[in-house]
């Protein structure tokens, strides 16, 4: 299985796209669990408490966020390969 983290080597410049994919995986994930936002019966949607029809939301929503994520860090990690390739190759010591 493959290590999800930013290798401790990355390019600086892959920092922040690691940060937003932490932030956008976070937010699915904590969203969740945050029961106190839609502990509601109101409003009602086609019959559907709120509870109901705000967790059938979630779905497609955490799953958009998961796949940026998931594309940003293959981005990410491509760049992270291409510039450990070109220190490996310049001589730089790991």
């Amino acid at each position: 299985m493959s290590d999800s983290r930013p290798p401790s080597g990355a390019a600086p410049s892959t920092r922040p796209t690691w940060t937003v994919v932490g932030v956008l995986l976070a937010v699915g994930a904590v969203v969740p669990l945050l029961v106190w936002m839609y502990d509601s019966e109101t409003p009602a949607l086609g019959g559907f408490p709120f509870f109901y029809w705000f967790q059938f939301l979630l779905i497609p929503i955490v799953s958009g966020l998961t796949f940026l994520a998931f594309k940003l860090s293959e981005n990410a990690t491509a760049r992270d390969r291409a510039a450990r390739r070109k220190q490996s190759t310049s001589g730089g010591s790991r």
